[in-house]
């Protein structure tokens, strides 16, 4: 699998993963009617995170590290966007952390 096209799944696998734990936190914070289907499409959403991120066959390891990157990123545009909740320096800080380090990961190989 190139490497164009194995970013692309994991980024797809963090919006699918961010975006369900998006919904069950929102259903969470429901009323009894709406909270069910969010929660049932949470769920589902983070049943197919869990099929996208593990169906191809790549060095685990070294992508799923990658994967942390584009899950960081992906989940700190969330919670600014559906919760108004800015990255806050210290946050933003880490991240630039996070980001080495996948940067680090993917180089390797």
């Amino acid at each position: 699998m190139s490497s164009s096209l194995s970013l692309l799944l994991l980024f797809l696998a963090a919006v699918l993963e961010a975006g369900g734990d998006a919904l069950m936190r929102a259903g969470m914070r429901s009323p009894v009617p709406l909270r069910i289907a969010l929660l049932l499409a949470g769920a589902a959403v983070l049943f197919v995170y869990g099929y996208t991120v593990n169906a191809p066959r790549w060095d685990f390891g070294r992508l799923l590290g990658v994967y942390v990157v584009l899950f960081f990123i992906v989940a700190q545009a969330i919670a600014w966007l559906a919760f108004r909740q800015p990255p806050s320096h210290a946050t933003l800080l880490g991240g630039a952390f996070i980001l080495a380090g996948g940067v680090i990961v993917f180089a390797r190989g």
